[in-house]
């Protein structure tokens, strides 16, 4: 279960860091995290990471939290590098 865990949490992280990219990109979503919420991720693509999730927001708001819900329908495979047509030498 902890590496379970852990793998979720790696999954999470990656999804917020490119989340942040995305809002530097659509500043006008900002307004919705204007007040004090956890953002959990609802990736589409993957139901186990989805399932954990909606149960960690569950417990969030039971516990008097509010949860802002963003749902994910797809993401990219990672690009090592954006540089293209490079020359060395």
């Amino acid at each position: 279960m902890k590496n379970q865990m852990e793998e979720f949490f790696i999954k999470n992280s990656e999804l917020s860091m490119e989340f942040s990219k995305y809002l530097l990109e659509h500043p006008e979503i900002d307004e919705l995290l204007a007040e004090e919420k956890v953002i959990i991720f609802l990736p589409e693509f993957d139901p186990e990471l989805r399932e954990y999730n909606i149960k960690m927001a569950k417990d969030i708001e039971a516990e008097g939290g509010t949860v802002l819900y963003v749902k994910i329908k797809q993401v990219f495979p990672k690009i090592s590098s954006r540089l293209v047509g490079v020359e060395v030498g």
